[in-house]
């Protein structure tokens, strides 16, 4: 049977007694608006979704937006993210909307409400995830999204766009060993951050398949930034028995750690070979030039707008999760062992 006016009123007022709020709130919801809180909001539209209500996908809105949002914009690494996402944005015709909100794991509550406001074409964001509440809104209020993920492990109903964080720290060491080191560290992001793990577990399976000894105190958790990689780097190369090779698990964290050689008047790659991960556009201009793990972050961010650009049109029968392969790109920063 067809459904009525009458017939969505009255699922709509059961909708509002469950919920505990007027009919006029749920109304709200319904449509976007931005006085309604986000605790609210999210019981509403939980209720919608169990009672079966079906809205009319609402029309893309007429400026054509895509939102990028960031957890925090690191110049030399998020402009390879905005300029992919600017890329395939630019090829259909639209604009793209940079947000900055919340941690690492997911954006902040005041997020959802400007999303709503704005009502992009779709979303892709920077995370490692995104909370279940506002999966839930994004979907009531047809706004599809993706996440870049080279930050965590989304859960599964979440699409995706990451990259081979295991292989690169495989390669990377394996890069290190034939150069015929031994004594070599490994400095990677925080520990709450599933890409560290999987790069440090790359690293340590290259040097357990080798029969190399692996020091508890050569592994270091930082931040992915400068600063972190110098302190590590640092605190590495003062020790009593220092490596003659670090894996930096970003290349700003490698940047760090050549600063920290310089300070202690070493040399690169005299003295210290260093393997970097992102193959950032500076990491080609520094000297002595990096030697880095490339992962394709342009290629990342447009795949995961193409992604959302054609959820956008139709829904799509799988959850994609895709992998793009990183690769090794050999510099003057790494040497034979001496």
């Amino acid at each position: 049977m067809p459904r009525t006016a009458s017939a969505d009123r009255v699922r709509l007022v059961e909708v509002a007694e469950a919920a505990g709020v007027s009919l006029a709130t749920v109304s709200k919801v319904l449509n976007g608006r931005p006085d309604v809180s986000p605790t609210t909001r999210a019981r509403v539209e939980g209720l919608l979704a169990e009672q079966g209500y079906l809205r009319r996908k609402a029309a893309p809105p007429a400026t054509g937006l895509v939102e990028l949002v960031f957890h925090e914009l690191e110049a030399a690494w998020s402009m390879e993210i905005i300029r992919g996402v600017e890329n395939v944005a630019a090829s259909h015709g639209m604009s793209v909307v940079l947000t900055e909100s919340g941690s690492r794991h997911s954006p902040g509550p005041d997020w959802i409400e400007g999303v709503l406001r704005r009502r992009p074409v779709g979303v892709v964001l920077v995370f490692s995830d995104l909370l279940a509440e506002y999966r839930d809104v994004l979907r009531a209020r047809a706004i599809p999204f993706v996440i870049i993920d080279p930050a965590g492990d989304p859960t599964p109903d979440v699409p995706s766009v990451g990259s081979a964080n295991w292989s690169g720290g495989l390669m990377a060491t394996r890069h290190l060993i034939e150069l015929g080191h031994t004594r070599i560290a490994a400095i990677t992001g925080p520990d709450d951050m599933m890409c560290s793990h999987a790069r440090i577990d790359g690293f340590r399976s290259a040097m357990t398949s080798a029969g190399l000894t692996i020091s508890p105190d050569w592994i270091r958790f930082g931040d992915f930034h400068t600063a972190g990689g110098y302190e590590h780097g640092r605190a590495l190369l003062t020790g009593d028995d220092r490596p003659t090779a670090i894996f930096a698990g970003s290349d700003l964290q490698a940047l760090g750690v050549l600063e920290a050689v310089r300070e202690l008047g070493l040399r690169v790659p005299e003295d210290l070979s260093i393997v970097g991960y992102d193959d950032i556009p500076l990491a080609k201009w520094v000297s002595p030039r990096l030697t880095t793990i490339r992962q394709p972050l342009r290629r990342m961010a447009e795949e995961a707008t193409q992604l959302v650009l054609r959820m956008a049109e139709a829904p799509l029968e799988t959850v994609p999760r895709m992998d793009l392969a990183t690769n090794l790109v050999v510099r003057e920063s790494t040497a034979p062992a001496a």
